[in-house]
């Protein structure tokens, strides 16, 4: 009987333990930030150099933590936040503003760069400007793209009307590469896109430019692209949000001081297709164009910039509290730096709080 007793003693206590070891596990699993990248997009720099240069390795490190790098696609954002697939990444502020007020789960952690989108007409056509654009077509790659969001906010203030039925600019969609051509044939009156197919356009193509938000007197003091982290992420280990918003700064003002250093180190470690030297040369020219220093405090801004333009072309419902959205789209996390500068003669950080 009493060998029954202690058997069945040790059975309960090895059932204990193993719930404890499982829930310790997913306890642990819960806390690798699962990090979006993606090979062949230039404005990723910050992502590539901060898993090249190992400033990923650095901040996860210090809070004894692991983070894993997944290679997908930044237009199925969406889906692999809301699936968990991963829980810090990085895209467009504009494209990410309407899945934003309808519920995606993210918090922007801190602007990276600007400068990314232009617009442009044919050479010889009768639109010459932005006021020419009333009663035209403009092709873009996606009408969630920021391409038509940033045109319908700069329209908006011009005096157009960019929704409903009665608008005065229609948009079209094409794939990214296929829009040079369908304005070079007139298949639309003007094109929204962004680098490096922008800087082939103005290379290759007789085409004129209409606005660059990297030099628009308003969209050049925002930011076109930011890095997020999801609010569970937050929630659960805001360490490793702090620890990836730390080290995606590092990046992105290492490719400020370094762009040249920065395209040549994309492409030696595969992260950009090179055919020749000269390959490495353009995206040095592309990065050195667009500002990379990253920025808290004008992050939050460009955010609530976007939200209050948008609820006014009605692509945002009006009714939305921005109050709200701010505190929980853009919080406080202690620990990020508002800012981040890379002295490359003697390789040191600086942090700008």
């Amino acid at each position: 009987m009493w060998k029954k007793k202690i058997a069945g003693f040790v059975i309960s206590i090895i059932a204990v333990f193993s719930i404890m070891t499982g829930c310790a596990k997913t306890s642990t699993d819960e806390n690798v930030v699962k990090i979006l990248n993606n090979k062949e997009s230039l404005c990723l720099a910050p992502v590539h150099i901060a898993i090249i240069n190992g400033y990923f390795d650095e901040e996860f490190k210090a809070i004894g933590q692991k983070y894993e790098i997944v290679v997908s696609n930044i237009d199925t954002i969406t889906e692999q936040i809301s699936s968990g697939e991963i829980n810090a990444g990085y895209g467009l502020t504009g494209t990410l503003m309407q899945p934003i007020a309808n519920g995606l789960g993210i918090s922007f952690v801190t602007g990276l760069h600007r400068g990314c989108t232009k617009f442009y007409t044919k050479n010889g056509s009768e639109t010459k400007s932005l006021e020419d654009l009333k009663g035209k077509t403009i092709g873009v790659s996606s009408l969630s793209d920021s391409a038509p969001i940033q045109l319908k906010r700069k329209l908006y203030g011009l005096g157009f009307n960019v929704n409903g039925s009665k608008a005065d600019i229609q948009f079209a969609t094409y794939a990214m590469t296929d829009l040079l051509a369908a304005l070079d044939n007139g298949a639309v009156d003007a094109i929204g896109i962004h680098d490096p197919v922008a800087y082939r356009a103005e290379k290759n193509y007789d085409f004129i430019k209409i606005l660059d938000i990297g030099e628009d007197e308003v969209f050049s003091k925002e930011y076109c692209c930011q890095a997020y982290v999801s609010q569970e992420l937050i929630q659960k280990n805001t360490a490793g949000a702090v620890a990836y918003a730390k080290a995606i700064q590092k990046a992105a003002a290492f490719v400020q001081a370094c762009p040249e250093e920065a395209a040549r180190l994309q492409v030696e470690n595969g992260y950009m297709p090179s055919e020749n030297a000269d390959d490495v040369v353009k995206y040095g020219e592309i990065l050195s164009g667009l500002n990379y220093q990253p920025s808290v405090s004008l992050g939050k801004e460009t955010f609530v910039a976007s939200f209050k333009d948008l609820q006014k072309t009605g692509d945002i419902n009006p009714d939305l509290s921005l109050d709200a959205f701010v505190k929980k789209v853009y919080p406080d996390l202690e620990g990020i730096p508002d800012s981040v500068l890379y002295d490359k003669e003697h390789d040191k950080f600086e942090e700008i709080r």
